[in-house]
């Protein structure tokens, strides 16, 4: 169940990164869509716990670093993304395209770490993303690592929403596109969750946890590219340390 002054208070920090500048508790009260009285309170107090300051005017606040320090704090003695994020910049830097680390979450993928391509065209996302589970490369490469019947249970509960022409639609054709995918070791979203963006995934087994690895680009960049993209993600997932990448014949 959501928390309600929880999900107001990230609510408040998401409201900073968007306006992009310090806002007036009116501005952060309507971006809450909450009474003015209630975001005051909630203001005062994250001020009072030194994340918020008063800039001028004195109903002005922008936060101050001390979320950053404590993200930072965090991030530090973070037993995963500590050890795998150095692969993934790595494979950043090998491919020259975006990398997703993600895990499953229910129906979804959720992003534990991005490291964005340097190309001035490329994908953006951010950790804490969400995408479906039925149209995602992760998605198809954390499936394609679950016992048979785990997999089929869970293919007859998605929601197998459209999002492109592309999409696929029914349990049948997701098992499908995961038994061809593992033929060739990498799994594939060509166009299936936006129309001109690829992606190529495999699964990572980490501590004994699934999790997978995906390098996403603009789909020309990919498809001219994606014999020698393939080769450099699996050569990443077998560096990875502590794992061990599955694929079944």
């Amino acid at each position: 169940m959501k928390t309600s002054t929880a999900d107001r208070t990230l609510h408040v920090f998401e409201g900073f990164s968007e306006i992009g500048r310090p806002a007036t508790l009116s501005e952060l009260a309507r971006y809450l869509k909450i009474p003015v009285s209630s975001c005051s309170g909630l203001l005062n107090t994250l001020e009072q716990r030194g994340y918020l300051h008063a800039v001028e005017p004195r109903s002005t606040y922008y936060p101050t670093n001390r979320l950053l320090q404590v993200a930072r704090g965090i991030a530090d003695h973070d037993p995963l993304t500590s050890r795998i994020s150095p692969l993934l910049e790595k494979l950043r830097d090998e491919t020259g395209e975006t990398v997703v680390l993600a895990k499953r979450r229910d129906d979804k993928v959720l992003f534990l770490d991005v490291v964005e391509s340097r190309s001035n065209i490329r994908y953006v996302a951010h950790v804490g993303e969400t995408r479906l589970l039925h149209a995602s490369s992760l998605g198809k490469a954390l499936l394609s690592v679950m016992p048979d019947a785990e997999r089929t249970r869970v293919l007859q509960q998605l929601v197998f929403r459209r999002l492109t022409a592309k999409t696929l639609r029914t349990p049948k054709a997701l098992e499908t596109s995961i038994k061809i995918d593992r033929r060739r070791g990498c799994y594939v979203n060509f166009g299936e969750s936006v129309p001109d963006l690829y992606a190529i995934a495999r699964p990572l087994i980490v501590d004994g946890k699934t999790y997978a690895i995906a390098v996403i680009g603009p789909g020309k960049r990919i498809e001219d590219n994606q014999k020698r993209l393939f080769v450099a993600l699996e050569k990443a997932c077998k560096a990875a340390p502590d794992s061990v990448p599955r694929s079944r014949a």
